[in-house]
């Protein structure tokens, strides 16, 4: 049952029509005088588990409130103990329901009748043992003290009760609160049970009843001192209790100076006069303000509440500061124009511009103030009490919130003050006529759009979408909302990468936007401090610029080339990735237009690039270059700008800067022994690509050839570093070969060839070299794609006849490495790379030179492969599953010689290709066992199978 309800939590109102039947199924048990106590209670549970999902103020007024309830109810819970851990729901429950039973308009002195039992003893008053239940459920820890605070605000609040027992329920209620510490565990639960019962008391007690004991009360709530209180619930509590009081010495009035936007009713919005009623509500005559606001003074002890609930937006709990702008909307809203306005003022003192930028120098709470700050806007935005005029002061501040990001160590805070921002939007748009906003639309639209696409947490950036969406529909005046919102809704933003790469281009096509876009990437995110924003941006930046090429190249790049060499490390980092995807795209832009490539550039800009290398690579910097952070983040993002600077095709052939790329290139590889594990990977892959480039551009010549001095040194240096003793130099220099253009690799093919596969031998210095024996055989299958196939060619040109067989017994030799150690079975990533490496050299010779592929290669290859689909491991079982559907089923031709093509493709049908999961073992092996039906693959899948079936894995093992 509780399952079935768990489900409604996000639509409870579902449940409304089924309520009361629910409900009084279960109390016919409860009042039957024959149901056993343990089917009572069971009942209880399951009316607790509705309560829980509808909320208690749905459900209340269901409970049956006849006058002949009143005395089971109240010998039902005489019965009950107090300290029973496993009734408290019957507990909790029959408090509410006494809570709805006391409101019957009876005096509770008439169900007395002859206070004289049976046995001469006299009994207690109904009145009294209703108290006594009250104040005995108000100390307990469990939740019956939640609807004994409940039943408090009903009971005290009757007529009969107020006169005689109320002045000395709160007299019991406020020594109590003097008397208890909320520093140790039993005083903590006695406070919240008296703070429960005067928030209720004073929420729904009438304000003459109140008003008499409201400055008692807030005395002792001040000498309580539960702002320093460490318990999260005790300062909402007590945020909650100063608001109703605030509320108990104001009058309860609608504020007649409070902005309108319409009126309540639909039916007077419609009509002719509604425009009238309109304006005549809005502008409301200045001496009926000042009647009104004659009529009675202020109590000084609002100005006490007031500081209370502006303290109270800085608590470090949200639910705290969500308590305190909740309260400060509601009184504001009963203050007069004058002193509302101050209490605005005060508000925006929270926002303390100096206090952000200068927040790394300090230890002020600043996030949550801004947050607490933001909701109290919304607050007061949405009940009319912030007039159009204080709109040019709020605005600000509301798009200084939309980016709020406080970097604190090695991360930040300020999501919520975002988010809360957000809400400010939101707000805004359904409390003002559009032309009031009209001269801010501009700078709010453009915020809200980068928010939505640029934030880094999905919930700020659906918020946005959402205040987006409100403004679009209700302001009808931002600049292509429409179109805006159908590509920024509320799934697409979910999603970071599709965000910055696809949706920021489209909305960068509306001239109203491209810019505000621009500038916040680069004031904002190409130095934020998590990396993987930092790199989004300069992608997003290179996708832009189309957008404004001429704002990129005369604004844009200018401002980051000084960054690129800057003192900051995040900054430098953004900067030089910003630098390199710009000036590939400009130069793109330039081609596509049939220009030269320097169209958009100066001299300065392409000095300023030179400058960047330099300035990374100077001796002071070089140590940040080897070991640290410094190196990790330089080192890639150096390579990235070789990279997209040798793609941009920029005019520097020739010049001294080339020498220096390939050292830094070099030099990466050689070092990678002294970065961390995590950035390795990055930074070899970075320095391959770069390398690629960098040949591709400046080391060929008019004929398409290398220069042979430059080819032999680089070929010559890259082979001989593959047997060095660091494992990760090998890794390195592999991959180098791998990534080397055809025109470096003629005449050498043999040379290199020979170097990879020597690092592919396992000896017994180098058993734990896995990842130096899968990079070479990764370069190896690189390689044979490069330099392409030609049966009768030279072996130092081609893949041909002479060389194939030899390349095939490296790859088939990779398959059988099972080598383990601390890290586990890392001999699977080699077989893993062998295995994509048979399937890319067989078909490269299949759609250019199948004859090479002999019968007993392909056979090889076939069994292999089935035997590693009968892997243990999930990974490399499915991508050796993989790589044999795809040679099995591929037909532009078929490859040649297929052992039992006809009853393998029975076995796994072309449809199925796809669908096969082979992740599963009970989807991979029931398939995979047919193929011992098979004697050319019967050995190696009995051999799979047996190391499958001494694995660890019980699912794989059954």
């Amino acid at each position: 049952f509780s399952g079935i309800m768990d489900k409604y939590q996000e639509q409870p109102h579902l449940l409304d029509r089924h309520l009361e039947g629910m409900m009084n199924s279960l109390l016919d048990i409860v009042r039957d005088s024959g149901s056993p106590p343990p089917l009572v209670h069971l009942a209880f549970k399951f009316l607790y588990i509705i309560t829980k999902v509808r909320g208690y103020k749905r459900f209340l007024p269901l409970f049956p409130h006849e006058v002949r309830d009143l005395q089971p109810v109240l010998d039902m819970l005489a019965k009950q103990n107090p300290r029973d851990p496993e009734t408290w729901e019957t507990r909790y429950m029959l408090l509410l329901w006494l809570s709805m039973i006391c409101l019957i308009p009876f005096d509770l002195a008439r169900f007395d009748g002859n206070l004289v039992s049976l046995e001469g003893q006299a009994r207690q008053p109904t009145m009294d043992r209703i108290l006594d239940i009250a104040k005995c459920y108000l100390v307990v820890s469990d939740k019956a003290r939640d609807a004994a605070a409940v039943l408090v605000s009903k009971f005290i609040v009757r007529p009969d009760v107020r006169q005689s027992r109320m002045a000395d329920f709160l007299d019991w209620v406020l020594s109590m609160l003097s008397r208890s510490s909320s520093q140790t565990m039993e005083g903590t639960v006695i406070v919240n049970g008296m703070l429960q019962a005067l928030a209720q008391l004073f929420k729904h007690g009438k304000r003459e009843d109140c008003l008499p004991y409201a400055a008692t009360v807030l005395e002792c709530l001040d000498n309580c001192k539960l702002s320093g209180s460490n318990q999260m619930v005790l300062r909402k509590l007590g945020m909650k209790l100063v608001q109703r009081l605030g509320l108990t010495f104001v009058k309860p009035k609608v504020a007649k100076w409070r902005y309108q936007r319409g009126c309540r009713s639909l039916a007077a919005n419609l009509q002719a006069q509604g425009a009238a009623v309109q304006n005549q509500n809005r502008e409301a005559p200045a001496a009926a303000e000042a009647d009104d606001d004659e009529e009675y003074d202020i109590p000084a002890e609002i100005e006490n509440v007031v500081e209370q609930l502006l303290v109270g937006l800085k608590d470090k709990d949200t639910i705290v500061r969500w308590s305190a702008a909740k309260g400060i909307g509601r009184i504001t809203g009963r203050l007069p124009k004058e002193l509302a306005d101050d209490v605005i003022g005060s508000l925006l003192d929270c926002f303390s511009f100096d206090a952000y930028f200068y927040s790394n120098f300090s230890f002020q709470e600043t996030d949550n103030a801004w947050h607490g700050g933001c909701l109290a806007l919304a607050e007061l935005g949405r009940r009319g009490l912030l007039l159009p005029s204080r709109i040019s002061d709020v605005v600000p501040v509301m798009l200084k919130a939309l980016t709020y990001d406080e970097k604190r160590g090695a991360c930040s805070v300020g999501s919520n003050v975002r988010d809360a921002a957000c809400y400010v939007c939101w707000a805004f748009a359904r409390a003002y006529e559009p032309a009031e906003l009209i001269p801010f639309i501009r700078h709010i639209s453009s915020a809200l759009v980068i928010a939505a696409v640029f934030d880094r947490d999905v919930n700020c950036r659906r918020a946005a979408s959402a205040a987006f969406q409100e403004n679009v529909g209700r302001q009808g005046t931002f600049p292509h909302g429409i179109d805006i919102l159908t590509a920024a809704d509320y799934f697409a933003v979910g999603n970071r990468v599709n965000c910055y790469l696809t949706i920021s281009v489209y909305i960068a096509g509306f001239p109203e936007y491209t810019q505000p876009m621009i500038d916040h990437l680069v004031n904002m995110k190409i130095n934020h401090w998590d990396s993987v924003i930092r790199e989004l941006a300069t992608k997003a930046l290179h996708n832009i610029t189309p957008r404004a090429p001429e704002y990129m190249a005369s604004v844009v790049l200018p401002r980051l080339l000084p960054l690129s060499v800057g003192s900051d490390l995040h900054t430098r980092h953004g900067a030089i990735l910003a630098c390199a995807e710009i000036t590939h795209a400009l130069c793109k832009l330039a081609q596509e237009n049939n220009r030269p490539v320097t169209y958009y550039f100066s001299e300065e800009s392409f000095e300023g690039l030179k400058q960047i290398h330099q300035e990374v690579c100077s001796q002071q910097r070089l140590f940040l270059l080897c070991r640290g952070l410094g190196g990790e983040l330089m080192r890639p993002a150096v390579c990235t700008l070789i990279e997209k600077l040798s793609l941009s095709k920029v005019p520097f052939r020739g010049d001294p800067i080339i020498g220096g790329w390939q050292w830094l290139i070099n030099d990466s590889l050689r070092h990678l022994t002294l970065v961390s594990s995590t950035a390795r990977q990055h930074i070899k892959e970075s320095a391959v690509s770069a390398l690629a480039a960098l040949c591709n551009e400046f080391y060929i010549n008019e004929r398409g050839e290398a220069d042979p001095a430059l080819q032999d040194e680089l070929v010559t240096q890259y082979v001989s570093e593959l047997q060095n003793t660091e494992e990760m130099i090998r890794c390195g220099f592999s991959r180098a070969l791998g990534a080397l253009p055809r025109f470096l690799l003629k005449g050498r093919l043999q040379q290199v060839l020979e170097g990879l596969k020597k690092v592919t031998i396992i000896s017994p210095e180098d058993v734990s070299f896995a990842e130096s024996r899968r990079d070479a055989l990764i370069a190896i299958a690189k390689v044979c794609q490069t330099v392409g196939v030609k049966g009768d060619g030279s072996q130092q040109e081609y893949l041909c006849r002479d060389n194939v067989e030899e390349v095939y017994a490296t790859l088939l030799a990779g398959v059988t490495d099972y080598t383990t150690d601390s890290r586990g079975d890392v001999g699977g990533w080699v077989r893993e790379a062998a295995m994509s490496g048979l399937m890319e050299v067989t078909l490269l010779l299949v759609q250019n030179e199948a004859e090479l592929i002999s019968a007993n290669s392909c056979k090889q290859i076939m069994c292999w492969l089935a035997q590693q689909s009968a892997e243990k491991i999930d990974k490399f079982r499915a991508h050796a599953g993989s790589v044999f559907l795809t040679l099995l089923h591929f037909d532009r031709p078929p490859v040649p010689h297929v052992p039992h093509r006809e009853e393998l493709e029975r076995i796994f049908p072309r449809s199925e290709k796809e669908t096969l999961n082979w992740n599963a073992a009970s989807e991979a092996f029931p398939r995979i066992t047919q193929l011992l039906g098979l004697p050319a693959y019967q050995y190696h899948v009995l051999l799979g199978l047996s190391v499958s079936v001494g694995g660890l894995t019980e699912t794989t093992v059954r």
